[in-house]
């Protein structure tokens, strides 16, 4: 697709010259501003295996230093309460969050406890679906996001995470048990591995579909840069030329027909329709509104808490110490652990904007004029030009835009050219760690992997 290579470009090019980070001597983030919508994101950065494609801070769990960490997100958590935040949803990522269940469990009730938290969002792995955890989850946590990845077991070995997190056959069965406990279960997949066949997606697609969970998120494979070697070694090098392909299948597979299984959340995220098993064909009803693993398209702003943490706030991007010394010894003297930042210029966050307001598959048109003071075709004339030529909206009015099948696929790589270059800002942010901490991102397998059931 001509307008795919088109756009991936000119994003790389953009996001080169405005994701640059300059050193910080912040010690804190600026503070709330009133009337304000804010997320809190918290970061747990240990995993039992480091996977290949994963540019996240993390590290190897060792229970000491993961017991220690705990208490100092909850000591950061406390900070943030002081400088005036409020928050009503609360998204915990990793790493791996649910590494310590009760630590975790401790970390939520806090933040119940400092702010009017209605709803919680939390990743795990497969083989952390197990009843002792899964009950003290319950309540505190309204969505679970599972990173599966793929049912198929030959994926699973190239990836490092059969032997660690089992087969596609057993994590289905945890899923399908696990669904009872939350009002939403993610299960998060990646498609367009190099040695993915059509059959191989297909079969994951089954295995979707035959779960039941109500939210699925298909992530494209993005080959950041600091994983690029990690990659090519262990699943080959990513070739963009089939993601169409593969992204148009997932598409057809979940959200087509007179019966649809799901609709779009976002132009990868996919919500369950609630008339999904009926015997009579209807349009699929636009499902209750759910929480995704891309909380920056529904909350503009939000700060991150712990180490590898970025948050954007008035217009500026901030990035937390990679390193957990470092993260460590500011909070015990009062301080907030940002190390880097950029400011982004106008024009930027109105790029910013258009990108994730189209990804959730709609453009609030009176929301930008009332924040920018322009309409989006003034504001930016080329890329609201490139967009509509290339058949990008499927309808607009004085309201809003929304996007086509084309556009869709746009957006998706839009984003994940998007998320390669955020793995380069962290790439940025890793270069100031001590070598000490800076080898154990590199190591594809630190710990030996650790069953839960």
């Amino acid at each position: 697709m001509f307008a795919e290579r088109l756009v991936s470009r000119a994003v790389r090019h953009l996001n080169r010259r405005y994701l640059r980070l300059r050193p910080s001597d912040r010690t804190t983030l600026p503070p709330a501003q009133p009337g304000r919508r804010y997320l809190l994101y918290a970061h747990i950065p240990f995993c039992e295996q480091l996977c290949p494609y994963c540019s996240f801070n993390r590290y190897p769990f060792v229970e000491e230093k993961a017991r220690s960490y705990f208490a100092d997100l909850r000591t950061e958590m406390r900070l943030l309460a002081q400088h005036g935040y409020d928050f009503s949803s609360l998204y915990i990522g990793g790493g791996t969050p649910t590494i310590l269940p009760d630590e975790l469990v401790a970390t939520i009730d806090e933040a119940r406890t400092l702010y009017s938290i209605t709803e919680v969002s939390c990743e795990t792995n497969p083989n952390h679906l197990v009843p002792e955890l899964l009950e003290q989850l319950t309540g505190r946590v309204q969505r679970l996001s599972v990173g599966v990845q793929s049912f198929d077991d030959g994926l699973l070995r190239q990836m490092k995470r059969y032997d660690a997190y089992g087969s596609g056959f057993e994590n289905l069965e945890r899923i399908v048990r696990a669904q009872a406990y939350f009002d939403t279960l993610n299960v998060d997949m990646i498609y367009n591995f190099p040695s993915q066949t059509e059959d191989v997606l297909l079969y994951d697609l089954a295995c979707i579909l035959e779960s039941g969970v109500n939210q699925v998120t298909f992530y494209p494979l993005m080959a950041s840069p600091s994983v690029a070697s990690s990659l090519a070694h262990t699943v080959g090098r990513v070739d963009y030329a089939r993601e169409q392909l593969f992204y148009e299948t997932i598409c057809e597979v979940l959200t087509g027909g007179s019966n649809p299984a799901f609709t779009f959340g976002s132009a990868w995220a996919f919500n369950a329709c609630s008339n999904a098993n009926n015997s009579s064909p209807a349009p699929c009803p636009a499902p209750k509104a759910q929480m995704i693993d891309e909380y920056i398209v529904d909350f503009e702003e939000y700060p991150a808490i712990g180490s590898g943490g970025l948050s954007y706030l008035d217009g500026s991007l901030f990035v937390n110490t990679f390193s957990l010394v470092q993260y460590h010894e500011q909070l015990a003297n009062g301080m907030m652990s940002i190390t880097g930042e950029t400011r982004f210029s106008k024009r930027d966050r109105m790029r910013y904007r258009l990108m994730m307001q189209l990804f959730s598959t709609s453009l609030d048109k009176r929301k930008w004029q009332r924040d920018f003071g322009c309409s989006v075709s003034r504001g930016l004339p080329a890329e609201y030009a490139f967009l509509r030529a290339a058949g990008a909206f499927a309808f607009e009015d004085a309201e809003k835009i929304v996007l086509s099948p084309v556009g869709r696929y746009l957006l998706v790589a839009l984003m994940r050219e998007f998320f390669i270059s955020v793995n380069a800002v962290r790439d940025q942010a890793r270069t100031a760690l001590p070598a000490e901490e800076r080898c154990l991102f590199d190591e594809a397998s630190a710990m030996p992997s650790v069953r839960l059931d």
